[in-house]
């Protein structure tokens, strides 16, 4: 059973940066397609960003230039996120797509308030 796991959520002021990492479990293939999103109170769950085998990386235009995605090893991925808004605010989820089939991991709060 192929299991995600994310970690570094957290409050942090406008303007401040945080770091996610999602590692993935239960598979000893190479997940083509890893990958970031969110959703916020009263809002559809959006894609922020996604690494594909091979390094193609893709980014919501919202977080274009502040937001980088990065693989870290095999099956882990890290969302690096810079000059956070209020309207960052979410459960971010990490999803891997893996022989046709998606994953998610539980999600990790990250709230952006002064």
């Amino acid at each position: 059973q192929v299991r995600l796991v994310e970690s570094g959520g957290g409050l942090v002021q406008p303007g401040g940066s945080l770091s996610l990492s999602c590692a993935a479990s239960g598979t000893r293939y190479l997940i083509d397609t890893m990958g970031w999103y969110r959703q916020a109170p009263g809002k559809e769950l959006e894609m922020v960003a996604t690494y594909k085998a091979g390094g193609t990386t893709m980014y919501a235009d919202s977080v274009k230039g502040r937001f980088t995605i990065s693989k870290e090893k095999k099956n882990t991925i890290s969302l690096q996120m810079n000059s956070l808004k209020p309207e960052d605010t979410a459960i971010y989820y990490c999803n891997g797509l893996l022989l046709g089939t998606k994953y998610w991991g539980r999600g990790t709060q990250v709230t952006v308030s002064s």
